[in-house]
């Protein structure tokens, strides 16, 4: 069962360093698969943190997942949890509305058409009060606070106006939109100044921090120099200073790496390769379904390379995983129509008894499982239309130990900063697509190794763990400056 915590047991003088995101780092399951019904919720963010929570006696607010239940704070695998209640309404309205119709699409270039609602507005300001008074009450003199992602842009206002003792850093996983974009959103003097009492500001790109400068300055006549802020209170006094900066994210690349040479994760990827008849190509796709990954334009691209018989299916294969994501918005719905018709077409017509032209797998799988697939998979495809990151190319990359495959990549990725070896392609462009695509099936094993070496040396040592260590240390820095 669950155990409860509170600043008078555990943390009687609150906790020295907190996490704030949108959800807790834990995943409900059964009782029978774990002794207290949670487990760790898979993904980077947990695992870079997790350690830091250990040593800097920390805890970690957020939502658990479960609309209209309260929940007490529990102690799991070493971290204080501090639920967020959510109602159904709140989620409708703070997360499904505001979060992911209005400033998903907004942040990734207006791919698909923001929506603007006054009430998604109210939902959002009230659930971000709520999320920084969780961390106020939860957190010791001078602590340090690191609010995680979109959905939380205005707890560091809040939090500062709680706390003002408190070191506040924040991390922005998504891309932040050039102005021009921007300045579509109704509430962008709020947003803007909900950052700016953050001591720093992290970003995936120095593009995305550009543009969040830029925006500081026109929208709240912000001073920027160097990457500090000064922003001005009413009265043209300089109310706080920080800094927005780029801190690429990684992966776990060891454990990727651990994985890649267990015997049975080997045995699964051969296996793989039979099912599907072991063709002399695999491609490989690895996405949430969403209108951002490009999936459409991946599909597009092969099934005219299949027309034109540059590929045949008795020798490639295409396998897209394709997470569920946002089922219950509106445009997460249509695009799963799209991808499930265009999926039927292409197999409709290039499928043969003994081959399938592309094996679509709408399900989300563990860790094991996507190693199998890197490591069955000649070709990995990142065709994404926009991008914070994409953390499954560098997971790809961790896991060919042997330098052998290829990677097309998106250049409106993150990824793209780091991996430059990557074959780096424009999505929407379906011939340059097309062409990089029959590039990496016909690469030459040296090109390839040659390639595949300087991704893996940037990987493995820009892991998700120095990520962390480095954003905190600059914060420390920034918070001392001050």
């Amino acid at each position: 069962m669950e155990e409860s915590i509170n600043k008078s047991t555990l943390n009687p003088d609150g906790s020295e360093f907190i996490v704030v995101s949108n959800r807790l780092p834990v995943d409900r399951v059964p009782l029978d698969e774990s002794d207290d019904g949670w487990r760790r919720s898979p993904g980077g963010l947990v695992t870079a943190l997790a350690p830091v929570m250990a040593t800097r006696d920390g805890a970690w607010v957020g939502w658990h997942g479960a609309p209209d239940e309260e929940l007490a704070p529990f102690h799991h695998e070493g971290m204080d949890l501090l639920p967020v209640a959510l109602s159904a309404d709140e989620v409708e309205l703070f997360y499904e509305g505001f979060s992911n119709s209005t400033l998903w699409p907004l942040y990734h270039d207006v791919i698909a058409p923001p929506e603007f609602h006054r009430t998604w507005w109210d939902a959002y300001r009230t659930v971000n009060r709520r999320f920084a008074q969780a961390a106020a009450d939860a957190a010791a003199p001078n602590a340090t606070v690191w609010v995680q992602d979109y959905q939380l842009q205005l707890v560091p206002r809040f939090l500062r106006q709680l706390r003002p003792d408190l070191r506040i850093g924040f991390f922005n996983h998504i891309p932040f939109p050039p102005p021009e974009i921007f300045a579509q959103l109704p509430w962008r003097r709020e947003i803007i100044s909900g950052l700016l009492d953050a001591d720093l500001i992290g970003f995936q790109r120095a593009s995305d921090s550009a543009n969040f400068l830029r925006s500081a300055r026109r929208f709240v006549g912000a001073g920027v120099k160097a990457g500090q802020v000064q922003f001005k209170d009413q009265d043209g006094n300089v109310a706080h200073i920080s800094r927005a900066a780029p801190f690429p994210i990684s992966i776990d690349a060891s454990q990727i790496q651990e994985l890649a040479v267990r015997p049975d994760v080997i045995a699964r990827s051969r296996q793989i390769r039979e099912d599907l008849g072991n063709p002399k190509t695999i491609l490989l796709g690895v996405d949430r379904l969403d209108y951002t990954k490009g999936i459409t334009h991946r599909l597009k691209a092969y099934g005219e390379l299949l027309t034109e018989e540059s590929l045949k299916v008795e020798d490639a294969s295409l396998i897209q995983v394709a997470s569920p994501s946002r089922e219950r918005v509106e445009s997460y719905r249509l695009l799963r129509e799209e991808v499930d018709g265009m999926v039927g077409r292409i197999n409709g017509q290039f499928d043969t008894l003994l081959n399938t032209a592309v094996r679509y797998l709408h399900h989300s799988y563990p860790v094991e499982e996507m190693v199998a697939l890197y490591l069955a998979a000649d070709v990995m495809l990142v065709t994404s239309l926009r991008d914070g990151m994409n953390l499954v190319a560098k997971e790809y990359v961790a896991a060919r130990g042997d330098n052998t495959g290829a990677l097309v990549l998106s250049e409106f990725t993150g990824a793209a900063d780091q991996l430059k070896s990557a074959l780096l392609i424009n999505p929407h462009d379906i011939d340059g697509l097309k062409a990089a695509i029959m590039r990496a099936v016909n690469m030459s094993p040296a090109e390839s190794g040659r390639r595949m070496r300087a991704m893996r040396r940037q990987v493995i040592t820009h892991d998700v763990q120095r990520w962390s260590e480095e954003f905190l240390t600059t914060l420390q820095h920034e918070a001392v400056q001050q």
